[in-house]
């Protein structure tokens, strides 16, 4: 699988992001040297793109892939694209609160600490449902990961779609999100236009 190893904070600062959209609440105090140079229109969407790769942990063939899914879909492909991100396995259990980071949320995945409706799903790129329950497994909920994760998310907003549980662990989704109530600093219009080109 690839691997990229530039360091979060550089990333966030080379594509003008705040990291706390990642869950990470350092700042970074050094300013990027840029020439004062206007950026073209393909540089923009471009960087809109990087932008939601990062933000949601996707490399660029699942994402050309959410996009072509987004296109088929009846709405605004731009609002498709961006619910589907959302909708995520690993992006719920972030938003839940059961994850300091994405990155850390696609790792419980991946470990299979997370059920889906009581079956076992270990596919972070598991696109969820409204009504579906997700839960941390049983034999795990002891654990003084979970603890210190809890402490660490408590006073985190959770967005009013989810309907979360934090003692059980536990945690509904109402409905999909609609694009206004998504938070993420993305442009979506410049991302569908960089691809219908």
């Amino acid at each position: 699988m690839a691997v990229n190893r530039v360091p979060v904070l550089k990333r966030c600062r080379s594509l003008d992001l705040d990291p706390i959209y990642l869950g990470i609440d350092k700042k970074s105090t050094r300013q990027l040297k840029r020439a004062n140079r206007k950026m073209s229109e393909y540089g923009l969407q471009l960087r809109e793109k990087q932008k939601a790769k990062f933000i949601y942990g996707v490399l660029e063939k699942p994402f050309r892939n959410y996009y072509k899914k987004a296109d088929k879909m009846q709405g605004q492909t731009g609002e498709n694209l961006m619910v589907m991100l959302e909708s995520r396995l690993d992006n719920i259990v972030f938003r839940m609160g059961f994850a300091r980071t994405r990155r850390e949320a696609r790792q419980i995945v991946d470990h299979k600490h997370i059920t889906v409706n009581g079956k076992v799903v270990n596919i972070p790129s598991y696109l969820v449902k409204a009504g579906d329950v997700i839960e941390i497994k049983e034999k795990c909920k002891g654990s003084e990961r979970y603890k210190g994760i809890l402490e660490v998310t408590g006073g985190r907003l959770v967005p009013e779609w989810l309907d979360v549980d934090q003692e059980a662990l536990r945690g509904t989704v109402k409905e999909l999100p609609t694009r206004d109530i998504i938070d993420v600093p993305v442009n979506e219009m410049l991302i569908v236009e960089l691809y219908s080109k």
